[in-house]
């Protein structure tokens, strides 16, 4: 974890809820961001997660992948459907294809089991900071046709509003305020995510999705380029030859 982010610093006002089904695991991850300042619920299935949700929606979801019954990825499913909501999602060491489905169905952050309770709390920090209107220029930015509005937490392709979630949000107003340069993903995951060092799938599935909301053909994309042996560029003017043969 990237020592910038510093201790905890839970806020009163914000409502985490925890979903494991292994109630040791619950009971710890609650205690821990209890302490840390947060209002914590919990639940130890898919549909209980969903009720606990519908009657208290949570600032945040930490959410164990394998749930009996609903899994995790329905679960954030669900949710995401009736609204947005930043997820940190609990997975087995190892189990990659999970992780990465997990990031594609809109998890923003995971943490592989077993975990540090201290790290899945500088986690959760780090995440809600990035909810804070104060994390990006409050001025609105706009180019080739996307308008983003850091304030309203809102963004737009040629006037028709984009479901983004937290992290593809922040990652769009990135590239917007810094284009025509390329950056890695270790840049990209200083700069967007907060850490100095973290699975860099992360950022790869990120840009995947976020091209698949803002180009028009997300299979030849003219604005997130690949750079070869770099990483991505933002190109407001979508011109050049796109990269090919990167799966990144």
């Amino acid at each position: 974890m990237s020592q910038r982010m510093g201790q905890p610093e839970g806020d009163r006002s914000a409502r985490v809820l925890v979903v494991d089904d292994d109630p040791t695991v619950a009971e710890v991850v609650a205690g821990y961001l209890d302490r840390a300042g947060y209002l914590v619920d919990r639940a130890d299935d898919g549909p209980a997660a969903l009720a606990r949700a519908a009657a208290h929606w949570p600032d945040l979801v930490v959410l164990d992948l394998m749930l009996p019954g609903m899994d995790g990825l329905e679960v954030c499913r669900r949710m995401r459907k009736r609204g947005p909501v930043p997820v940190v999602m609990l997975t087995a060491r190892g189990d990659e294809d999970d992780r990465i489905l997990g990031l594609e169905v809109g998890a923003d952050d995971y943490v592989t089991k077993p975990f540090s309770p201290r790290e899945l709390v500088l986690r959760v920090e780090s995440v809600l900071r990035r909810t804070r209107p104060a994390a990006v220029a409050a001025h609105p930015l706009s180019a080739a046709g996307l308008t983003l509005d850091p304030a309203a937490r809102r963004a737009a392709k040629n006037g028709t509003e984009l479901g983004l979630t937290l992290r593809e949000f922040d990652l769009l107003a990135f590239f917007l305020r810094n284009p025509a340069r390329a950056y890695s993903r270790e840049d990209l995951m200083r700069e967007v995510w907060g850490w100095d060092f973290g699975d860099l799938s992360t950022v790869t599935v990120h840009v995947r999705r976020l091209r698949g909301k803002v180009e028009d053909d997300p299979a030849r994309p003219r604005l997130i380029r690949t750079v070869w042996g770099v990483g991505y560029r933002f190109d407001p003017n979508g011109t050049g030859l796109t990269a090919e043969g990167e799966a990144g």
